[in-house]
């Protein structure tokens, strides 16, 4: 099915609305799970909803939460979700961020209580609005084994980073710390088909290409894969969002983060903090010099790196190029969505008598 734009957002909305999410946090939270869609990213959009609504249902989701700072400094904050979407919670702290560092030059947000927040590069981007450099990360369930271990101890745990230039597009990077994130295995569930080289391994620590390991007793690797190719690096990474998203909030860490419900998993189970954690940030350019020459630089920086020599039939890209250049198509031409997917979310509107009409 190809999916408008505007109708599948709307949907999502009265899914949200539906379970008891004020208007206003229901259409934020359709507009940062469908831009998920819209930029490509599809394993962290509507393929999602059913796993928030299994959440709600399970307790563990507050679909009206009062979000909160716990504790602050002028240019620092802690916040409390209240067990809210992390759709909703993660811009709240945004928009903290830019507020402190319009102030004191720079914010950090620590984030505790929340749940999944979607994709962090929507968040990392929100700071571009205040033509400011935006950070996101969050940690996630325990899918993944650091290096050398059978034991599942990290999330995905993805970065983003988005960087405002003059006349070029911002640099925007958002990347999971892990060889693929878990959604990309869902859909190679979907489809039936074996992951490549790298990405997971089986019960006993070795590598394997079935899309099904991690329900299988298996886990996800570090980005690398394996001691050869990185993985180490990967996993340092990993720990490090996991480190401020968590025992930095206050927030769950390490293998007791509690899972989004997928892969099976619902159980919130032992607890060292409060819900999922997240870590977000904005840098006032002009604390560092003068943001109209550092953004000329970053335009020499961009056109620099797209015109370099390429090998035989690529091209160089910039971080964010495939994922902007495909939102501008998806918003014209609609957004494609898996059969499975589309069961899910009819099911969704049969439950909540929501109008099932999305193209």
């Amino acid at each position: 099915m190809q999916a408008d734009f505007n109708r599948l957002q709307n949907f999502v909305a009265s899914v949200f609305e539906s379970i008891g999410t004020p208007e206003i946090q229901a259409q934020l939270a359709a507009e940062v799970l469908v831009s998920a869609d819209a930029r490509g990213i599809d394993s962290h959009g509507v393929a999602r909803l059913a796993g928030y609504v299994r959440l709600f249902d399970h307790g563990r989701l507050n679909p009206n939460p009062q979000i909160k700072i716990v504790h602050e400094s002028p240019s620092t904050a802690v916040i409390d979700g209240d067990k809210g979407l992390g759709l909703v919670v993660a811009p709240y702290a945004m928009e903290i961020a830019c507020e402190k560092a319009e102030k004191a030059g720079t914010g950090w947000i620590a984030v505790r209580n929340s749940n999944h927040f979607g994709i962090a590069g929507y968040h990392a981007m929100k700071a571009l609005n205040h033509q400011m450099i935006g950070w996101a990360m969050t940690h996630a369930a325990p899918l993944v084994t650091p290096t050398f271990s059978r034991e599942k101890l990290l999330g995905t745990n993805p970065v983003a980073m988005a960087i405002p230039a003059l006349t070029e597009p911002a640099f925007v990077a958002d990347f999971a710390s892990t060889a693929v994130a878990y959604g990309k295995l869902e859909i190679l569930q979907r489809k039936g088909l074996n992951t490549p080289d790298g990405w997971v391994q089986d019960a006993d620590g070795n590598p394997c290409n079935d899309a099904f390991a991690i329900k299988n007793g298996g886990a996800l690797l570090p980005l690398g894969g394996d001691r050869e190719h990185g993985s180490h690096k990967g996993y340092a990474l990993g720990a490090m969002v996991d480190i401020l998203s968590g025992v930095l909030s206050g927030a769950n860490f390490g293998p007791w983060v509690p899972p989004f419900a997928t892969a099976g998993f619902m159980s919130a189970g032992e607890s060292v903090g409060i819900g999922t954690g997240h870590f977000l940030g904005a840098m006032r350019i002009d604390a560092f010099r003068p943001a109209d020459e550092f953004k000329k630089d970053m335009d020499k920086w961009i056109q620099r790196f797209r015109s370099a020599q390429a090998v035989e039939g690529k091209q160089v890209i910039i971080p964010g190029d495939p994922e902007r250049e495909l939102e501008v198509e998806r918003k014209a031409h609609g957004i494609p969505l898996l059969e499975p997917v589309v069961r899910d979310l009819e099911t969704l509107a049969n439950r909540f008598n929501v109008p099932f009409i999305l193209a």
